[in-house]
């Protein structure tokens, strides 16, 4: 699977500041020191709609992380998946009478393009949970045959009690994680699994649906969580700087995912840093698919919507929070866009030197990208009032705006 071309990236005189960054499974921020090839992992969509803001928030946020490290002359290996294959793409395709592979191919496609006029950087691997099919089966068997994993019923599930460090991830308790297993995909009431909260790792062919082989498993198609652990310990390894995703994803996902990975190669952890983003609300609940209550992106594009302002949109909320959507949240990243292009425009205008620090020093400080634009905003107020003479100061703020935030001036 290929992934949507990339932006260039502008580079910028000095160099930025090590990232401190919110981690879930500590509780608190963490300085972020990777080696000179900084590597993260992102999960991705599972393609049975368009992308909406929710989305959009949430890689716009590692979008920021990888800036960060580029910033410090770092390169970034980064990695995304695909979960093409899984329940809500059969449901769909069943509700819609499509095939369920013309519509992951798609709404795969459509994300590409939003990706692509969003100015988001795109992953060096970008992989399709089908295609990861071959290295997720000798997976299961491995961990099948260390007592990791047991069979039911022709299905196979992973056994928490693994891993030692189960838990550490979300840092819930149990009554928590059985209400989110039951609401996020999980079956903790099914009879016959050795823990409510084990995991399913290989789904036995149903009637009707789509199957692959399995070897010694059996026919049939991979879990949830174990194609991101197949993708990232093929392309990143253990340990790798930063796992990502919308906070929705810290428990069962996240959760789960490591487990399967520290059981696997009896290493720990997984991930060095697990990094969430809020979720972005739309009349009064959260923005999901399963709810219907949806901005995508695609329309907002199709109306006519600069992509600049939809990610200055974003960029107005810190990404740990939780926020509402309003037409009057894209109506002032529309305005500001304008100010801010009206202000590079002009030939000359006040020093950017110390702009350019100040942003640097906002997204190092957990990604806050607020004070970024409010940075960005005092300069463009000085060059409205005619505050400078810098002939290079409108060119240096464009490049840095890029440069950080993704936007193009």
């Amino acid at each position: 699977m290929h992934a949507w071309p990339a932006s260039e990236v502008p580079a910028l005189p000095g160099s930025g500041r090590d990232l401190r960054i919110h981690d879930t499974a500590t509780g608190g921020r963490v300085t972020l020191t990777p080696g000179p090839v900084a590597r993260i992992y992102v999960c991705g969509i599972t393609p049975y709609d368009a992308t909406h803001l929710g989305h959009a928030a949430t890689y716009n946020a590692f979008d920021l992380v990888q800036r960060v490290w580029l910033d410090t002359k770092r390169q970034v290996h980064y990695v995304q998946n695909v979960t093409d294959i899984d329940d809500p793409l059969l449901e769909r395709a069943v509700a819609t009478g499509q095939d369920w592979t013309e519509i992951a191919e798609r709404e795969t496609a459509l994300f590409r393009e939003d990706m692509t006029a969003l100015r988001m950087l795109p992953p060096r691997h970008y992989i399709g949970a089908v295609e990861s099919i071959p290295s997720i089966v000798p997976m299961i068997e491995k961990l099948r045959d260390a007592g990791a994993a047991y069979e039911l019923d022709g299905d196979v599930y992973f056994s928490v009690a693994a891993d030692p460090h189960f838990g550490e991830v979300a840092g819930l308790d149990a009554a928590t994680m059985r209400a989110l297993s039951a609401e996020r995909g999980g079956d903790p009431e099914r009879p016959g699994k050795k823990n409510a909260l084990d995991p399913m790792l290989w789904v036995a062919a149903r009637d009707g649906e789509p199957h692959w082989d399995g070897r010694s498993l059996g026919p049939g198609r991979p879990g949830w969580h174990i194609e991101c652990v197949a993708i990232a310990l093929d392309h990143l390894g253990m340990g790798f700087d930063v796992q990502g995703g919308g906070s929705d994803l810290a428990f069962p996902h996240h959760e789960m995912g490591a487990s399967h990975a520290q059981a696997l190669t009896g290493e720990h952890p997984f991930a060095a840093t697990y990094v969430h983003a809020g979720m972005v609300g739309l009349d009064g609940e959260k923005m999901s698919k399963s709810k219907g209550n949806l901005v995508f992106v695609s329309t907002l594009r199709r109306d006519g919507t600069d992509p600049a302002a939809v990610r200055l949109a974003l960029l107005a909320h810190h990404y740990r929070a939780d926020w509402e959507y309003t037409d009057a949240v894209l109506d002032a990243a529309v305005a500001r866009l304008g100010r801010w292009r009206a202000a590079v425009s002009r030939p000359d205008g006040p020093s950017a030197e110390a702009v350019v620090e100040e942003m640097r020093e906002a997204l190092a400080d957990d990604l806050d990208a607020p004070a970024a634009l409010a940075a960005v905003d005092r300069w463009a107020e000085r060059q409205h009032a005619g505050g400078g003479t810098d002939e290079g100061a409108p060119g240096l703020v464009s490049r840095a705006v890029d440069a950080l935030l993704g936007v193009a001036l």
